[in-house]
C-alpha cells in the first residue's frame, strides 16, 4: 500500500508540474540543425508558437521549411546568442509578437576537436561565448517577463563534457561546465519564483554532430575517434 501510494504520488506530482505547450511561446537557440531542430520540432508538434534562432541564415530558412511542413507556427532570427546586444533583440523581438515568453531553449552549440597545442585563445573565447555568454544573455533578457507573467521556464543544454573532462575537446569542456555551473546555480535561486531551470546533459548523439565539428591537429584521425564515439549504441 505504501509503495502504491508513493508511485501514485510521485505520478500526480509529475503531472502537475508538466508543462504544456499547447499554445505556449518557445524559443530555441541553435533551432536550425540537430538537436535543435529536433526540439522545435517536438514543441511544434505539442502546438507551441515556436522562434528558432541560429547565426547561419540559409539554415534558419530551411528550417522554417521543414518545420512549417510540420504545420507549425514558427518564427526564425538570425543571430549570434554570444553578443549580448543580439541575444536582447531576439528574446524582445519574440516578446514584441507574442507578448509572452514560456520558454527558453539554449541549445546553440560549436565544437573544435583536437589536440590542446592545436587551440587558440579564440578557440576557448568563441566556445565560452556560445556556451555560456548566450545562456547567460538570453536567459537575463527573459526573466523580467517571465517574473511578470507568473512562471516559466529556462533548459540549458550542456553536455556530458560539462561533467566530466574530455582530451581533445578541452574549450568545448570548459565552456559546458560553465553552463553546467550557472544552470545549476540558477534552478534553487529562481524556483520560489515559478522560473524552473532545468540542465540537460546529453552524452553522443546521432544529431549530425561529427559533420557539424571543426576539426584540428591530424584531420583525418581526430574525425575517425569522434565518428566512432558518436556511433557507438550507448
Amino acid at each position: 500500500a505504501l509503495a502504491l501510494g508513493s508511485t501514485l504520488l510521485t505520478r500526480s506530482l509529475r503531472a502537475a508540474r508538466r508543462l504544456d505547450f499547447d499554445g505556449a511561446v518557445a524559443i530555441v537557440t541553435g533551432g536550425s540543425r540537430g538537436l535543435g531542430l529536433l526540439i522545435a520540432r517536438q514543441l511544434v508538434s505539442e502546438g507551441a508558437r515556436v522562434t528558432i534562432a541560429a547565426r547561419d541564415a540559409g539554415e534558419l530558412d530551411r528550417a522554417r521549411e521543414d518545420l512549417a511542413a510540420c504545420g507549425g507556427n514558427v518564427r526564425v532570427v538570425a543571430c549570434d546568442v554570444g553578443r549580448r546586444e543580439e541575444a536582447e533583440r531576439l528574446v524582445s523581438d519574440t516578446l514584441t509578437v507574442h507578448g509572452r515568453l514560456d520558454l527558453l531553449v539554449n541549445n546553440a552549440g560549436v565544437m573544435k576537436v583536437g589536440p590542446i597545442e592545436h587551440m587558440a585563445h579564440e578557440d576557448f573565447e568563441e566556445a565560452l561565448a556560445v556556451h555560456f555568454w548566450g545562456p547567460l544573455h538570453a536567459t537575463l533578457a527573459a526573466l523580467p517577463a517571465m517574473r511578470r507573467q507568473g512562471g516559466g521556464r529556462v533548459v540549458n543544454i550542456s553536455s556530458i563534457g560539462g561533467k566530466i573532462g574530455v582530451p581533445h575537446l578541452v574549450p568545448y569542456c570548459v565552456s559546458k561546465f560553465a553552463l553546467t555551473g550557472l544552470s545549476d546555480s540558477l534552478r534553487a535561486e529562481l524556483a520560489r519564483k515559478n522560473i524552473l531551470v532545468t540542465t540537460v546533459c546529453p552524452g553522443m548523439m546521432r544529431t549530425g554532430s561529427p559533420f557539424n565539428a571543426w576539426f584540428k591537429g591530424r584531420h583525418r584521425e581526430e574525425f575517425t575517434w569522434f565518428t566512432i564515439s558518436d556511433s557507438l549504441p550507448v
